[in-house]
């Protein structure tokens, strides 16, 4: 079950360039941007993302740091930096109808990028380095593996 209250979405630099999508449904229809989606019941953010670019791209990615986060008053989205595991993008074909490989400079120029992905890439391009990494806090009060905590 997909919880559309919590979203997720990730920037994957591979070789210089950033990974998009071409949304093929609702308000992105036909328009290129970072992939993402909700995340399910009972499931860490970071899992989220993870399973998302599978999904949408076959690429084996992992969450490295939080970049952003956008909060809305009915939804918050996580931006992570993404961290490349393995794999060739390809489309899904359901979701996505192609997916683009473009630096940041292109793809923020172009006018099918969403408003969105254009605002999170101009950050990325004036510091990429900009993040809260995953940190290593023991809870003493929390089991390990219960929650995870980035930039302590």
């Amino acid at each position: 079950m997909s919880n559309r209250f919590y979203a997720v979405c990730g920037i994957l630099e591979i070789d210089g360039k950033i990974l998009f999508v071409r949304h093929t449904y609702g308000a992105a229809k036909d328009r290129i941007l970072i992939p993402g989606g909700y995340v399910k019941e009972g499931e860490f953010p970071s899992e989220a993302v993870k399973r998302e670019f599978f999904e949408e791209t076959s690429v084996q990615a992992e969450a490295d740091s939080v970049f952003a986060i956008q909060f809305r008053t009915d939804q918050w989205c996580i931006v992570f930096r993404m961290k490349h595991i393995s794999g060739a993008p390809v489309s899904d074909g359901y979701e996505n109808s192609e997916v683009l490989l473009l630096t940041p400079e292109e793809a923020v120029e172009r006018p099918d990028i969403t408003n969105m992905s254009r605002a999170i890439l101009r950050s990325y391009i004036s510091d990429k380095d900009k993040t809260l990494e995953k940190g290593d806090y023991q809870s003493i009060s929390l089991e390990r593996g219960t929650y995870e905590i980035f930039g302590v």
